[in-house]
């Protein structure tokens, strides 16, 4: 029996108790003469009661709002390309520096996405509670696990770059050592910085009566994709620019990681939880260096096509993380329903997600909307008639490609789900590693039709 089935039927409860409201309100019918009958009759409309109509508009409501404030963190993202931009210089000064920068950002991605679905999924089940101190045994379980997780996701990195080095651009064994040593101490300081952070937002969204489904990931994946960034930079500096005494601190911080590590494991070996996520986030860390490798091809193709569209360029890193925040809430709220027993594991049940998905997707157009308005300003082209045209590039993108990793997330949340498997290990970390793509795609194909 896995930890999610243990976790359903502990929920059974709750779904007997509505069970027995239903069943109570068709007594209550009963004993009235129909008099409660009627009175539903006189609330319908349209065929459906208006209790019910009211409650899906209250839940798209708050998804809605959650959502835009959530998504609203992506306008940041901006500030990540910028500072790509301001050290380019230090890509110049080796092969490996650039390439292997995409692929941290998707390890780092994939070890977010797990903490952020687990932790609000526990969050909702109350298997995790939201505070630092005195948490459950599955609350530091699943942080133990992050760490050993950032140090398998270092090594599958700097090999996958290691191998394509040496196939595209001759990468030496000396260049091997230096990217397990350069990505080991990025991905330490990202653990220490961006970890503490997403249990910060988690506790506190869940505390002030926000959804953390909604709120956690959309927020965690853009700060993260800028602390990650600037941890990267500053650790590239130590590298190029501060001689011995700048690879001597790289070593240290990779030491710490690997001492981290060698304590967690005896303590947490033989513990089921513990165990069950690394194994199944192996699986989810060669899926993912898989994608962005099929991906980065297509993702180079944007250059190409794009020219000279400057407002494009500066919209694009906001449009990539706006796409995968919507599978991330679409995704995130369906695991914990799932894992509640209020949504059942088939595919036409996506029907009873309808609130969500529609919540999301729509506060992703009042993004898309901000974006366009942004980018024009920015780059000075700003005018009624730029504006509309734009926009329109952008809605028929959004529509493509929000509706293609709406489909990914449920698909893979109720696939895994059917197999016994934890879906929060899964459906985030493949929605976003395919977001880039999908993005990319639906982007290229609006230019081809809009231009």
């Amino acid at each position: 029996m896995t930890r999610l089935q243990k976790m359903v039927e502990e929920n059974l409860f709750s779904v007997v108790l509505m069970s027995g409201y239903a069943s109570a309100g068709s007594f209550l019918t009963k004993i009235t003469g129909g008099a409660s009958e009627k009175k539903f009759r006189h609330t319908s409309f349209g065929g459906f009661p208006l209790t019910y109509f009211n409650a899906n508009l209250r839940k798209f409501n708050k998804t809605f709002k959650e959502s835009l404030m959530a998504y609203a963190f992506n306008v940041f993202g901006i500030v990540a390309g910028t500072t790509v931009a301001l050290h380019l210089r230090l890509f110049a000064l080796a092969p490996w520096a650039i390439a292997v920068y995409p692929a941290m950002l998707s390890a780092r991605g994939v070890i977010g996405g797990l903490l952020s679905g687990r932790l609000s999924t526990g969050l909702h089940l109350g298997t995790v509670q939201p505070r630092f101190f005195g948490n459950t045994k599955s609350f530091y379980s699943l942080l133990y696990a992050i760490v050993v997780l950032t140090l398998e996701a270092s090594a599958l990195m700097s090999a996958v770059a290691a191998l394509f080095g040496s196939l595209l651009w001759g990468a030496t064994a000396m260049d091997f050592i230096n990217i397990v040593g350069v990505i080991l101490a990025t991905m330490t300081l990202a653990l220490v910085i961006i970890s503490p952070l997403t249990v910060t937002v988690s506790c506190l969204s869940f505390r002030h009566g926000l959804d953390p489904d909604v709120i956690l990931y959309p927020v965690e994946s853009t700060v993260s994709d800028l602390l990650v960034t600037l941890s990267y930079f500053l650790v590239l500096n130590l590298f190029f620019l501060r001689g011995s005494a700048g690879r001597y601190v790289i070593a240290l911080l990779g030491l710490v990681l690997l001492f981290v590590v060698a304590y967690s494991l005896p303590k947490n070996i033989r513990e089921p939880e513990f165990v069950e996520t690394i194994k199944e986030s192996i699986l989810t860390m060669v899926l993912v260096a898989f994608i962005v490798n099929v991906t980065g091809s297509v993702l180079s193709k944007i250059t190409e096509v794009v020219g000279g569209r400057r407002e494009i360029y500066t919209a694009y890193p906001a449009l990539i993380d706006t796409i995968g925040d919507v599978g991330a809430v679409v995704g995130s709220t369906a695991t914990t329903k799932l894992a509640l027993g209020t949504l059942k594991s088939t595919f036409l049940a996506i029907r009873n997600h309808a609130t969500e998905i529609f919540g999301a997707w729509a506060a992703s157009l009042i993004m898309f909307v901000v974006y366009s308005v942004l980018s024009l300003v920015i780059q000075g082209t700003f005018s009624l008639n730029t504006f509309l045209t734009f926009t329109a590039l952008l809605f028929t993108a959004n529509l493509m490609a929000a509706s293609s990793i709406i489909i990914v997330a449920y698909v893979v949340a109720v696939l895994t789900f059917q197999r016994g498997l934890d879906p929060d290990n899964f459906v985030i970390p493949i929605e976003s590693s395919l977001a880039d793509g999908i993005t990319t795609i639906s982007l290229l194909a609006a230019l081809s039709l809009i231009g």
